[in-house]
């Protein structure tokens, strides 16, 4: 497939110890915008961390089978050179869908865990059909159902729609760990937070939410939404670290 895997180092912090395994966002149709790699090297320069940002296969010429083929040996290769207490996953909007099943994944073989997990407004079931987001959807200008819904089943392709890899709402959250989500009210993709934390805890896991009124889908990246909501969002991502 020759994907690129990309390696973002801090230009004037020293380098800590810690690394971010990445997923950007972009309903896994699109590539990793500016907004993206703006994100990406202010986190690198503000906590001195190195990103590892792979190129995951798209739709519609490629589903969520081939993601994994790229996305779990890729893990194991990292695991093999960073300490898994250094390692955080990370990711927004899709990429924070991939992140969660891919920790599922990771767990389900039994392989070391990362430290941490950020998700930044998590698309967490692409079937979209709690029904609280009809109610969202009048505030949210950016994400639309039924738009969204298309990009979910090409990426599900003949026989993933059910699947967990493609629903992480769907899967083992047993073992999952450090698990922190940033969502905001006005954000399509803000019900089914709750949902996955409430079936965490029915499997005796935490799931710490981090909601923002008035946020949008993805505010600290695109900053749509009010710049002291987006200030304390960062703030509060930075101190993770």
């Amino acid at each position: 497939m020759g994907r690129n895997v990309f390696i973002v180092t801090p230009k004037n912090k020293e380098k800590s110890n810690k690394k971010v395994l990445y997923f950007h966002g972009g309903s896994y149709v699109a590539e990793a915008t500016s907004q993206h790699w703006d994100f990406i090297e202010k986190i690198v320069n503000d906590t001195g961390a190195t990103v590892i940002l792979p190129d995951y296969p798209l739709t519609p010429k490629y589903n969520y089978k081939d993601v994994f083929n790229m996305v779990v040996p890729l893990y194991k290769e990292i695991i093999t050179r960073v300490e898994p207490m250094e390692l955080i996953l990370m990711g927004d909007s899709a990429g924070g869908g991939l992140s969660l099943a891919l920790e599922e994944k990771v767990a389900e073989e039994n392989l070391p865990m990362p430290e941490k997990t950020i998700l930044i407004s998590p698309w967490l079931d692409v079937r979209l059909t709690n029904p609280k987001i009809d109610e969202v959807q009048k505030h949210d200008k950016q994400l639309n159902k039924e738009t969204l819904k298309l990009a979910g089943i090409a990426y599900a392709g003949e026989d993933g729609i059910n699947s967990y890899l493609v629903n992480p709402i769907e899967g083992d959250l047993s073992k999952l760990k450090n698990v922190i989500i940033f969502t905001g009210t006005h954000d399509i993709l803000n019900p089914d937070v709750y949902v996955l934390q409430e079936k965490a805890k029915q499997q005796g896991t935490s799931i710490e939410i981090k909601e923002y009124e008035q946020a949008g889908h993805i505010w600290l990246i695109e900053k749509n939404s009010p710049q002291e909501i987006e200030q304390q969002a960062y703030q509060e991502i930075l101190g993770l670290f």
